[in-house]
């Protein structure tokens, strides 16, 4: 975070010094991205490694689409100790009259968290919610460090999407997605105190992932993992100016999604979004931008297994990861996947206004920041029928001992319930602020600060660091 800070406070600067020079209009042959992931987020602590795009614009022709364009990540991550790596290919212009973008992503997460199904209808006890911030006396007198909420899983996911031209804004689009899962109990179990660490993750049964396995809420045979490879096919309508970052223009999708291995499926996606250039000309930078996104993802055929129920299928990669709902990719300000139902639908405005442009090393950056507002509601629930009613576990309560309610100093003491159906039909909403600073109109640098209103669902200052835009 503090490297993020001083990079973009070392680039206006240096825009200040050379604000006079004339922006030239077209970009041409190679350029380079490159940034160090320091950021931080409440789920995954801080991250460490590097990532980027590479960008080719040919003759500058097509500037300021590229050419081709690369994407690289290698990072990793303090809190939940997750290893992610990934590489992606985007281009218009490889095959003549088609689009193709393909990636490979690997990510392990030994303290990945799950919080249950269906949003606000999973109760999420905040005491428990770090287990590196909660430290429970259990009935053997231990002092332990419990991760009520964690689990494990790795994920190799290999993709290849293409769209094709129908007439003028209309394409066809269509790929195939390989996904490979290993699911299991929390793998990290932290570091013995004769080590010198004061922290002993406690390996036990008393999980919530281990309690929906006991409710039959996760099946035996997903709990482990499994693999899914998943076919997709719609429509795309696209009149945007600037792909990165538009001005002007419409980009709609509408799709099926479907996956033929193990537990088959078959998904409906729409998204339609919209980006209105406001008439407002006292900015020398330029006219600020209304956006907004319109959305709906649903299984309407078969039962979406455990492992790929936080899948957000998209047809084309804007970032590494596609899960939801929550963090960066669909409703900000809520935890990492807090949500997990087989259908949703929701909306994300924002204003985009551009502050200040100016030339660097032959470069062209310029800052905005981008307020916004996003809301959803659950359209189809995940195992509702096994969850229904106030779902207790008691072997949370006994655990936590006698001495519960003068630790947590709670009143009354918390009385193990971890699921009520009553609450789902909370409107899931949240508001937030966002800075961005981008080079050539493509490499885009993006912070985001989101608060989240619904009851239950709050993640306190929600922080999310990366690149490119939401939508």
């Amino acid at each position: 975070m503090k490297k993020l800070v001083s990079v973009v406070i070392a680039l206006l600067a240096c825009g200040i010094m050379l604000s006079a020079q004339e922006e030239k209009e077209i970009k041409k042959g190679w350029s380079f991205g490159l940034l160090p992931t320091a950021t931080y987020s409440v789920d995954n602590g801080f991250q460490a490694g590097a990532f980027g795009d590479i960008y080719y614009y040919g003759d500058g022709k097509t500037y300021p689409d590229p050419l081709h364009k690369i994407s690289w990540e290698g990072s990793y991550f303090t809190k939940s100790h997750r290893m992610r790596l990934y590489l992606a290919y985007d281009s218009k212009y490889l095959i003549p009259g088609m689009r193709v973008n393909a990636s490979v992503t690997y990510m392990n997460d030994p303290l990945y968290s799950f919080w249950g199904f269906n949003g606000p209808a999973s109760i999420q006890d905040y005491d428990l919610w770090s287990n590196r911030e909660a430290t429970i006396i259990g009935l053997d007198g231990t002092q332990t460090n419990m991760n009520y909420y964690g689990m494990s899983r790795q994920m190799l996911r290999i993709l290849a999407n293409f769209q094709g031209r129908i007439t003028d804004n209309l394409n066809w689009a269509a790929g195939v997605n390989f996904w490979n899962w290993t699911l299991g109990d929390m793998k990290d179990t932290g570091v013995a105190p004769e080590k010198g660490a004061d922290k002993l993750y406690y390996n036990t049964n008393i999980t919530l992932f281990k309690k929906y396995q006991a409710l039959g809420a996760i099946k035996p045979e997903e709990a482990d993992g499994g693999m899914a490879l998943e076919f997709n096919a719609g429509l795309v309508y696209d009149t945007r100016d600037i792909e990165a970052a538009p001005n002007k223009g419409i980009w709609a999708e509408a799709y099926l999604n479907g996956n033929v291995l193990e537990s088959p499926y078959l998904k409906a996606c729409a998204y339609f979004r919209n980006y209105i250039s406001l008439p407002i000309n006292f900015i020398p930078a330029g006219q600020p931008v209304f956006a907004y996104r319109l959305a709906w993802q649903q299984t309407i055929a078969g039962e979406t297994p455990l492992y790929m129920i936080q899948n957000n299928p998209l047809l084309v990669q804007r970032n590494m990861i596609s899960e939801g709902f929550g963090s960066s990719n669909t409703i900000r300000g809520l935890r990492e996947n807090r949500i997990l139902a087989e259908g949703m639908a929701w909306v994300n405005t924002e204003l985009r206004i551009k502050l200040v442009k100016f030339n660097l090393l032959n470069q062209y950056f310029y800052l905005a920041v981008n307020p916004f507002f996003d809301a959803g509601v659950i359209t189809k629930t995940y195992r509702a029928d096994i969850l229904n009613g106030q779902i207790k576990d008691v072997d949370l309560v006994a655990f936590k001992g006698l001495n519960y309610a003068e630790q947590l100093r709670q009143n009354p003491p918390y009385d193990g319930t971890i699921y009520n159906e009553d609450n789902l039909k909370n409107l899931i909403y949240s508001a937030g602020a966002g800075l961005k600073i981008a080079m050539n109109q493509n490499f885009i640098v993006s912070a985001d600060f989101a608060k989240c209103f619904t009851p239950g669902l709050d993640a306190g200052l929600w922080i999310g660091i990366g690149i490119n835009y939401q939508f």
